[in-house]
Order: structure tokens, then sequence, then C-alpha cells
């Protein structure tokens, strides 16, 4: 299993495509394991925190929601 490393740089420099790929990926759910679906998933949830401009279209792949917890 690869190990995901998710650097500052790594956000940083990722392209509109790479964004676009990583989206298709996710959505078209065809991975040969769990883990690589998860891995894509923390790498779009990384995007988001550093960098929400660049997933604005792709922000309900990682099914973030507000809820009250009061």
């Amino acid at each position: 299993m690869k190990t995901l490393n998710i650097s500052e740089e790594h956000v940083v420099s990722i392209t509109e495509k790479e964004i676009a790929d990583l989206a298709i990926r996710l959505e078209q759910d065809e991975y040969s394991n769990a883990f690589e679906g998860l891995n894509d998933w923390h790498l779009l949830r990384a995007i988001a925190f550093h960098r929400p401009e660049m997933v604005e279209s792709y922000i309900y792949l990682l099914d973030l929601e507000a809820y009250d917890e009061a």
C-alpha cells in the first residue's frame, strides 16, 4: 500500500488540471482498494483547507456539512 504524504509544498504546487483529475477519480470511485480512494479524499481535503478557491467546484465530494451541536 502506498502511503500518502501530503506536504504543504505539494498542496501549494498542485495544478487545476491535477485537481480536476483527482475529482474525476473520486467521482468514478473505481479504486482497486479503499485506501486509494481515502488517499485521494484526504488530498482533496488538504487542498480545500489550504486553497479553498481551487476546490469550490468539487467541495461536494468532501461531504462537509455544517451542523449545530447545540
